[in-house]
């Protein structure tokens, strides 16, 4: 049986909370589970670290949440929220000495190979830069899983992110759907017997790329996990009214939370 800890670092949309220059009753209140970092998530699975997305907060999230060590990355989408902070790998690339594989599908890989071309190059002896290793997941929608962590499988699939593509991971039996507008339906019987679901969740009004609040609700409730987290929320989101609104089973997350599940092999 290995052991898996998720915290989310982040849980806000590409704008958190607060918004500068906002004064509305979330963004000028000061409780913590208002305040929202970028979408991201620290996961330990047995003895190994990764990470899934590496935001424009992902600097001091690493610093405030001590992050010891990062052994590979999951990339959902090579949006800025979620991909900016790739920079600071490379203080884990020299405490490990060592280049961090990053993973993602074909079109994210290409995006982030490009952009970040330096980061792709051999180590020198200053290691001045992130060293990384790029590997382009199957497009096989959770078919199979694409890796195994630990004796725990990965499986990957892939959602639309209005006119992008994202993707989503299910890692043993927590799962994590951010940027999204949609769920085909091939991907519901691969999430039967989750303990926890993070969810895309942006706001009420309907969005082209995300889903709104009621998409979210409809989604969890048809999924029927353990327990469900409501993710990438705008700052029109306050925590304790939606928290209210939620479905049996379901909440907001804040940054900082933090969900254990143990799985074992069948």
């Amino acid at each position: 049986m290995t052991q898996i800890t998720l915290t989310v670092l982040g849980c806000g949309s590409s704008s958190g909370a607060p918004v500068i220059g906002c004064h509305c009753s979330t963004c000028s209140n000061h409780d913590p589970k208002n305040r929202r970092t970028r979408c991201s998530a620290h996961i330990q699975i047995g003895a190994e670290h990764w990470q899934i997305d590496t935001g424009t907060d992902f600097y001091h999230q690493a610093l405030h949440h001590q992050l010891p060590r990062i052994d590979g990355v999951l990339y959902t989408h090579a949006h800025a929220d979620h991909l900016n902070g790739i920079d600071d790998l490379r203080a884990f690339c020299y405490q490990q000495q060592a280049a961090i594989p990053i993973y993602g599908h074909h079109q994210t890989i290409n995006n982030i190979c490009t952009r970040f071309d330096y980061a792709f190059l051999p180590q020198n002896s200053h290691w001045n830069r992130p060293v990384l290793t790029a590997q382009e997941l199957p497009l096989n929608q959770g078919e199979c899983s694409v890796l195994n962590i630990e004796d725990v499988p990965v499986w990957h699939f892939t959602v639309p992110h209005g006119n992008w593509m994202s993707s989503a991971y299910r890692i043993g039996n927590i799962a994590w759907f951010t940027d999204l507008n949609h769920i085909d339906e091939t991907i519901f019987p691969h999430l039967h017997g989750l303990d926890y679901l993070f969810l895309d969740c942006l706001m009420d009004t309907p969005y082209p790329s995300h889903l709104s609040t009621e998409q979210a609700f409809h989604y969890a409730e048809r999924i029927q996990a353990k327990q469900t987290y409501f993710i990438h929320m705008t700052h029109m989101q306050e925590y304790h009214h939606l928290k209210q609104r939620c479905p049996k089973n379901c909440e907001p997350a804040y940054d900082g939370l933090v969900v254990q599940s143990n799985y074992e092999l069948a």
